[in-house]
């Protein structure tokens, strides 16, 4: 019989208690001043107050912040240097709770007790939504408050368990930053944990499939992968992996199993090695709902382990609010199979936020418990599960659900993805290409993989149809060409991933966030959903709508923000501040760095995602200064890191890569750096490897040591060959050709550009056509040169 005590391994350490000094209370509400900018509001409605950690809130023993409190005989007023609190104490209503936001700001406004004014924070689920969804509560409000409502959470047990919040009243968490997002999601953090640090070889290519795979024909699959130069880290089984056609009839539904399918996978442990000769990770699809049933070969020992009589056949209830259960439940059932070679578990939960015990989610509950039970032998702890509420942040990954095939749901997915990150959310994991339904289009499924690159998490997906599938090959070459190098790039973009990972983890900022973190007080960058920034370094643009039918180019309407862009595909240059229609062939969306941004990128050579390469391309893009540090480790919790900083001086024209600070071991010894300076030419770069895109120099040596790839002096970066850009647009365009004839004379009449747009008008190009060709007018026209 096992105990229904919970392991250390499954416990959190959490400090709930906060300090006496940060408390204004009254018998029956209490004010927590946790930080200058967040306050805990809660009424109690019998006096009592949770003082537990919640599945939201584990820390509130933070650094006391300097406030004033006002005791009038009207009103409580509670005061920092970010807000003024103003309450009436009573029980919480509009006209008796308000806080005004005190930092800078455009549009700030006072909050009320019910508002919820804020920019929306993410959902549990995208299964069956096609296109927009309804989103949860954020802590981001263009209004400067935002709130975290956690009256209903689940709170923990002294011995580690969970149990229903105390309070029968409000509790709540507001957020008062005014348009200081960086502070409020710091604030956040440090109330409900960071982010951890995912392992390195999550953020690479994942092939998943809902589809009966043989343990041959995966690994076979896994070949013509390798032929066709496509590298995945992560191999995906779904559901088939278990016994589904052979279940009896009288035990149900076939969806739940814990018992290998001996027709399909005959040596397990065989085909989980071969997964890790190949340098790969696996995981299982799970849907726990059923219980146990008699046919499953842990079926004895789990009815052993919880006191049962397996003699009945009886089905074991699944009762994930049973510690007993639990324990039974990861022991008997999935550490067997974890030894066998398992790596991590996919909790495929649709069953509703509901048990047994009032306030107790079993989706939250197997997320937290199955992610912490994940590393218990230090190994990083993963796993992909949906959304559970604010908290969830620290079970990574999120699986968005079973995504509609249409060009909608593509266009609602790059916003899905950044706004999570305003309740902390920053890995998701979409089906890339979406998962069921639709009509087949390759178009959207380039797109869909493009946008998949430049997402949290790269997890190719689709259903049980033997027509829908992803692999590159099954496509036209064009769509073909594309998939391959999306995947190719994917691989390459590692090691700013990881890097980002960590400054996810130590510096709590999330991978992917909407502009309006950046430019809180540019309109625009709330009118820009779409668009997105990709860690430190880059701003992407995806395409998420079908092409035009003359230029045959995909358009991403965008706003820059001030600056200068520059895209690490084309090498296109252009100027910020200002409503952009970007358009872009099949082969790439716009991806764009600043001035100063600097890219790493490992070579196209090192294929391993979880190996620190031997050689690196570091995509600069001139015209300011810029530092980047890149971080690598060695794979182990807590282990070992080396920090590798990229300084670029604009002045001189020199980029250095300066020693490498961190032990030895951790990176190869000497490495090779390919370094492109966008949008520079052989007259700036002597001697360099030229092309359009940017000039290519290449230095050797210790890591040890530093290295220098030097240009001219201030060099300018401008777009290059727009002459032959503007040919290639009018050139692919389906359109008559003699007036395609007639606008390339008008093009190179060498009159001033403003004649030239005009006259192009007069000719009366479609629309399309036009908006392509003023793009590349206005690279021509910024003071750049052809």
């Amino acid at each position: 019989m096992y105990s229904a005590v919970v392991p250390p391994h499954l416990r959190l350490v959490s400090a709930p208690l906060a300090h006496p000094d940060a408390i204004v209370a009254g018998d029956r509400w209490r004010f927590t001043v946790l930080t200058d900018g967040l306050v805990r509001a809660e009424w109690s409605d019998d006096g009592a107050f949770e003082d537990r950690a919640t599945t939201f809130a584990l820390n509130r023993a933070l650094t006391v912040p300097d406030f004033e409190v006002i005791d009038g005989p009207d009103a409580l007023e509670i005061i920092t240097s970010r807000f003024h609190l103003r309450y009436d104490r009573r029980p919480f209503s509009p006209s008796g709770l308000r806080i005004r936001p005190l930092g800078p700001g455009r549009g700030l406004e006072e909050w009320k007790f019910g508002e919820r004014e804020d920019l929306g924070g993410t959902a549990r689920t995208l299964d069956a939504v096609d296109g927009r969804t309804e989103l949860d509560s954020g802590i981001i409000s263009r209004k400067g408050v935002g709130v975290v409502d956690d009256s209903t959470s689940s709170a923990f047990t002294d011995d580690g368990w969970v149990g229903p919040h105390a309070e029968a009243g409000h509790d709540l968490y507001v957020f008062a930053y005014a348009h200081d997002f960086a502070a409020a999601l710091r604030a956040f953090y440090a109330v409900s944990g960071s982010q951890p640090v995912l392992p390195r070889w999550a953020l690479g290519n994942w092939w998943s499939r809902y589809h009966r795979y043989s343990q041959d024909s995966y690994l076979a699959l896994l070949d013509r992968f390798d032929a066709e130069d496509v590298r995945f880290s992560v191999a995906v089984i779904d559901m088939d992996w278990h016994r589904v056609d052979s279940v009896p009839a009288e035990h149900g539904s076939p969806w739940t199993g814990y018992s290998w399918e001996p027709e399909l996978f005959p040596d397990p442990g065989g085909f989980l090695a071969a997964l890790h000769e190949r340098g790969m990770r696996a995981t299982l699809n799970l849907h726990p709902a059923d219980g146990v049933r008699s046919y499953e070969d842990a079926y004895p020992a789990m009815a052993e382990a919880l006191g049962l009589d397996a003699a009945t056949g009886a089905r074991i209830p699944f009762d994930i609010d049973d510690p007993a259960f639990l324990e039974a439940y990861l022991t008997v059932l999935h550490h067997p199979m974890e030894a066998q070679g398992v790596d991590f578990w996919w909790m495929d939960w649709q069953h509703g936020p509901h048990s047994r015990v009032a306030g107790i989610d079993p989706l939250w509950m197997l997320n937290h418990f199955h992610y912490l039970d994940s590393g218990r032998g230090g190994e990083h702890p993963l796993l992909l599960s949906r959304y559970a509420g604010p908290g969830s942040h620290r079970y990574p990954l999120g699986f968005s659900g079973d995504t509609i095939i249409s060009w909608d749901s593509l266009d609602f997915q790059p916003e899905f993805t950044a706004t999570a990150s305003n309740i902390g959310y920053g890995w998701w994991s979409h089906d890339i290409g979406g998962h069921m339904f639709g009509t087949r289009d390759d178009e959207l499924t380039a797109r869909w993989v493009q946008l998949g690159v430049y997402s949290p998490i790269l997890r190719l997906h689709s259903a049980d149809s033997p027509f829908l599938s992803k692999e590159p090959w099954n496509f036209p070459a064009e769509t073909r060409a594309a998939l391959g190098e999306a995947l190719r790039l994917r691989v390459r973009l590692v090691p700013y991933l990881h890097t980002m990972n960590h400054r996810a983890a130590s510096d709590d900022i999330p991978l992917v966030l909407p502009l309006y973190h950046a430019w809180p007080e540019h309109p625009e960058a709330y009118a820009s959903p779409r668009q997105y920034l990709f860690g430190s370094e880059l701003l992407v643009a995806p395409i998420t709508s079908p092409r035009d039918p003359v230029t045959l180019l995909g358009r991403a309407d965008a706003w820059l923000p001030p600056g200068t862009w520059i895209d690490v595909h084309t090498g296109a240059v252009s100027q910020g501040g200002r409503n952009v229609a970007l358009h872009r062939a099949l082969d790439s969306i716009p991806v764009l760095l600043p001035a100063g941004g600097i890219l790493p990128l490992a070579s196209a050579a090192d294929t391993d995602a979880a190996a620190n390469p031997a050689a690196f391309e570091i995509v600069v893009a001139p015209g300011a200064d810029g530092e980047f540090t890149l971080v690598e480790d060695d794979g182990v919790v807590g282990g070992e890191i080396v920090r590798t900083t990229i300084r670029w001086e604009q002045a001189p024209g020199e980029l250095t890569v300066l020693p490498a600070d961190g032990p030895d071991g951790v990176v190869p010894e000497t490495r090779t750096w390919m370094i492109t300076f966008l949008a520079l030419g052989a007259d700036e770069v002597p001697g360099a490897d030229v092309t359009p895109r940017g000039a290519t120099v290449t230095v050797r040596g210790d890591v040890r040591a530093p290295l220098v790839a030097t240009t001219a002096a201030d060099p300018s970066p401008r777009t290059r060959g727009t002459t032959d850009r503007l040919f290639a647009v009018l050139n692919a365009a389906q359109y008559a050709y003699e007036d395609k004839t007639a606008a390339w004379r008008v093009l190179t009449s060498g009159r001033p550009d403003a004649e030239v747009f005009a006259e192009l008008h007069a000719l009366e190009l479609p629309a399309a056509l036009l908006s392509a060709i003023a793009e590349q007018l206005a690279a021509r026209g910024e003071g750049l040169t052809s």
